[in-house]
């Protein structure tokens, strides 16, 4: 993965209410520390392991233990300029079957370092072992929350660094390639400033694919319930499908034939978190979409005027938000978390939405105004967004305070 088309303009941020802190770092792989592993033109593989580890899939029935070997590679430190309190990481990894990885983050803050937090152990399908958070780690100084490390309470992260596992079955020469890492870090006041004023880059509108979760409603329901459920698979799909023809027919061959936008349910299989048991993990799906040659890392944006920018440059976003009764009008659904993507802006500034929830694919663009919707964004999620891209479409110009 490569973000050479990051241009180097610095835009100054306009301060509105208190501020929002938001910072995002790709980490430079070649400046990190190998320990059986070495960082190569491709990305970082495994060489000689420096030990192995039993593993027992616990998301198979009667499963036998299996031996890995492993090497570990360590980013340098990430200094931030303010007190942060979450970290969610994004990463690019090739996994050839039989091979994994595992993601951990350690935050020296206020109250000294943490230890070293698992945040994910991940594979690119779930054959050799089951894509999972690791739920139940806590400590003085925070915890994992699904995707997310989390301050505790007097506690406030000052620099980060990451580690990653690359794992095989002992006795092979197979290795996983980390082609990418990056971590976003925030501090955000208890309510969102708004709403933002629209910019002068409103009235483009993307042409992104239109795709209904509620399609799938009652299919696969192992996979949290089925369809009613897969907002962020759809949204990352429309997004997906709107740069690439990935995934392909091969792919989904295993899905019921008569089933509709058969690549969505691929999507699904291959973003889901098996301890969360969804497939709304931030970082699981745009790990995925990066399996197909995308640009993909998880954000916080300030508002809805850097959306804009997203949009002016090309590039659809999918966002997480809350829906409360009455506050999103035209929704006709409620839902504590949900995913959409931003397709656009009208010329008043209001949010042209692709929006998974809706009953049918002919119903799924639709218009929410703007203070309603940047408000279910910001006041649930702070402002997460996937951005996903490809390669050779350049990201907007970034802040001063840079969150891309």
């Amino acid at each position: 993965m490569s973000y050479a088309t990051y241009s180097e303009t610095v835009v100054p941020v306009e301060p509105q209410g208190a501020p929002r802190h938001v910072a995002y770092r790709a980490a430079d792989l070649a400046e990190g520390h190998g320990d059986g592993a070495r960082h190569t033109r491709s990305g970082v593989v495994l060489t000689r392991p420096v030990g192995t580890v039993s593993y027992t899939d616990p998301f198979v029935a009667h499963a036998a233990a299996q031996e890995f070997e492993y090497g570990q590679w360590t980013t340098a430190e990430v200094t931030v300029p303010f007190g942060f309190t979450d970290l969610i990481a994004s990463w690019a990894a090739s996994t050839p079957e039989g091979t994994w990885i595992e993601i951990a983050a350690q935050v020296r803050g206020t109250a000294g370092p943490s230890s070293w937090l698992t945040l994910a152990r991940w594979s690119g399908d779930d054959s050799t072992v089951h894509p999972t958070s690791v739920p139940g780690q806590r400590e003085a100084t925070g915890r994992v929350s699904t995707d997310a490390w989390l301050a505790a309470d007097g506690n406030e992260g000052l620099a980060w660094r990451l580690r990653v596992t690359l794992l095989r079955p002992a006795g092979t020469a197979l290795s996983p390639t980390l082609g990418y890492l990056g971590a976003m870090v925030s501090a955000l006041p208890a309510e969102p400033a708004g709403p933002s004023v629209p910019g002068p880059t409103v009235g483009r509108v993307l042409d992104v694919p239109s795709y209904s979760q509620r399609l799938h409603a009652g299919q696969y329901p192992h996979w949290d319930g089925g369809g009613d459920s897969w907002c962020s698979p759809t949204s990352t799909s429309m997004v997906m499908r709107y740069w690439t023809d990935g995934p392909y027919e091969h792919e989904f061959a295993w899905v019921e034939p008569d089933y509709v936008d058969r690549h969505v349910h691929h999507a699904v299989r291959h973003c889901f978190d098996y301890s969360y048991d969804g497939a709304g993990n931030w970082s699981f799906n745009t790990a995925y979409a990066a399996r197909y040659g995308l640009d993909a890392f998880v954000t916080r944006l300030r508002d809805l005027t850097e959306a804009e920018e997203f949009v002016a440059a090309g590039i659809p976003l999918v966002a997480s938000i809350r829906v409360v009764a009455g506050e999103l009008d035209g929704a006709g659904y409620t839902a504590s978390g949900h995913l959409l993507v931003i397709a656009g802006f009208t010329a008043g500034g209001d949010v042209v939405c692709h929006d998974p929830a809706a009953p049918d694919s002919a119903s799924v663009r639709r218009v929410y105004r703007r203070a309603q919707l940047e408000r279910a964004w910001l006041g649930a999620s702070g402002g997460i967004v996937y951005v996903i891209h490809r390669p050779d479409a350049p990201l907007p110009p970034r802040h001063a305070e840079a969150n891309w």
